[in-house]
């Protein structure tokens, strides 16, 4: 099991990397997160939901996702609730305290869910969440040490030296732990480690003092290019400027931004500079604007229009800048959004769109979920492979209720939106894309050949599994898995 000091500590990435090196190694290998927070997640083939970086993970691992990796699923809806998806299902909304109380009751759930994939896996690596040493959280834990002790299961504790004070995180960590907690900790890891390792060394020889642990490795800052598991992701909070070279996507930052990755393959790619802006000044005159997801449309809708983004898309949008709508960024598009079963709002409410599509939405509680593969027609290309998912609240309609059904791809000039989450993930949906704004921006260029993401993502993976075979003492981790506990 891999645990942290803190949420971002790097437990997702070295669990991937972990997956991956086992399955390297020929083992038969997969994830398992118990409960994951994030509004970042995904369908399975089976149309059931499941965090994004359990399937990541799986990815690393050469297998399809499943909700046995990852049985419980929270996804902020206010600051103090979340909706709670057990086994890919929706049970409805929760606010904290609720949830507090009602978690124990999943615990069987969850022990079935790991018997499962135990059965059809030699090794399977845990991720925990956030710190097991949050002391008023840890009364019937079922991610941390709760589920360790349960399980059986040795622990790596993960820190992170590039926020500082990582020798405070590890050995505050471990001395908050019970006795039996402590004894599950076989081996602490320093990540994100950037200068002189000599300098470091004096440290690493104390640390191991002070809390009998030895340490299995230092991780240097990686570079590597895999998925980032929720909001806390760099990718949104770094303000790259404008490549003038480039052509300059800007996708909105919006307060509860989900499946921001769907921009992931448009970042990969070359001739592209994509940037993440949550303000007016930020926006600037990009070549094209993407609206993503979001885990509450009716409270994002009210900031862009509070904060002036809504003026401003529409200017873009009447200039003839391509803006493009994705899931809850193409509900906000359309001309009305109702909520009369109160999904969002409590009690319920009616608020106007921004009016760039001919198209309304009204939320219900059943949440549409499915895995899709269709061609459309889109930038000037015709039937383009498309494959990706769906997953929302609501059905979107045309305003006209005499019109025809709605494309996948609904336009109306230079405004697109869709539902399909992996949208751009289609190398000649790139290429279309890349050629219609590079020929909108007088830009000359030779053939356009999108890179084969697929093949982009196994390269980032096997990657990260080199750094960790370099940096990590794996001959010690492979002991720490046979002896157990």
């Amino acid at each position: 099991m891999v645990q942290g000091t803190m949420s971002n500590a790097g437990k997702s990435l070295i669990t991937a990397g972990l997956c991956r090196v086992f399955k390297q190694d020929g083992f038969r290998v997969a994830p398992f997160k118990s409960q994951n927070m994030a509004l970042n997640s995904c369908i399975t083939g089976d149309g059931l939901e499941m965090g994004r970086a359990q399937a990541v993970q799986a990815e690393a691992c050469g297998i399809e996702p499943s909700v046995l990796m990852n049985p419980v699923l929270l996804k902020p809806v206010t600051d103090m609730g979340s909706q709670v998806i057990v086994m890919g299902e929706v049970r409805g909304n929760m606010d904290a305290e609720t949830y507090f109380r009602y978690k124990i009751d999943l615990f069987p759930e969850i022990l079935d869910a790991y018997r499962k994939l135990a059965e059809q896996n030699d090794i399977i690596v845990i991720e925990g969440a956030g710190s097991p040493a949050e002391i008023n959280l840890k009364a019937d834990d079922i991610v941390n040490m709760g589920l360790a002790i349960k399980l059986r299961a040795p622990v790596l504790l993960v820190g992170d030296i590039d926020r500082g004070g990582v020798f405070a995180q590890l050995w505050g960590t471990v001395s908050l732990l019970d006795e039996d907690e402590r004894r599950m900790i076989k081996a602490l890891i320093i990540n994100k480690f950037r200068g002189d390792f000599e300098i470091l060394k004096p440290g690493l020889t104390m640390l191991e003092e002070k809390t009998g642990i030895p340490i299995a490795g230092v991780l240097r800052y990686l570079h590597v290019d895999i998925e980032d598991e929720d909001s806390l992701s760099a990718r949104l909070s770094n303000k790259r400027p404008i490549d003038i070279g480039k052509i300059d996507i800007a996708v909105v930052r919006l307060p509860k931004i989900s499946n921001f990755t769907d921009s992931y393959a448009l970042e990969a790619s070359g001739g592209i500079s994509v940037r993440y802006v949550g303000s007016v000044k930020e926006l600037g005159l990009p070549d094209m604007l993407i609206i993503p997801g979001t885990k509450n449309t009716i409270a994002d809708l009210k900031w862009l229009r509070t904060s002036g983004l809504e003026s401003a898309i529409a200017r873009l949008a009447g200039q003839g800048i391509p803006v493009f709508g994705i899931c809850g960024g193409y509900q906000m598009l359309g001309s009305q959004i109702t909520d009369s079963e109160g999904v969002e709002i409590p009690g319920g409410a009616v608020i106007r769109g921004m009016g760039l599509l001919p198209v309304k939405t009204e939320f219900f509680p059943e949440k549409q979920r499915r895995q899709v593969s269709l061609r459309c027609d889109a930038f000037g290309a015709e039937q383009i492979p498309i494959e990706g998912y769906e997953i929302h609240m609501g059905i979107t309609v045309p305003d006209n209720e005499g019109a025809k059904p709605l494309p996948p791809v609904m336009r109306n000039n230079f405004v697109y939106g869709t539902y399909l989450h992996g949208f751009f993930d289609s190398a000649p949906c790139r290429d279309a894309l890349i050629k219609f704004l590079r020929d909108r921006k007088g830009m000359a260029g030779g053939e356009i050949h999108s890179i084969d993401i697929k093949q982009y993502k196994e390269e980032q993976f096997d990657k990260l599994a080199s750094a960790i075979r370099k940096e990590l003492d794996m001959k010690f981790i492979y002991k720490i898995l046979e002896e157990g506990i």
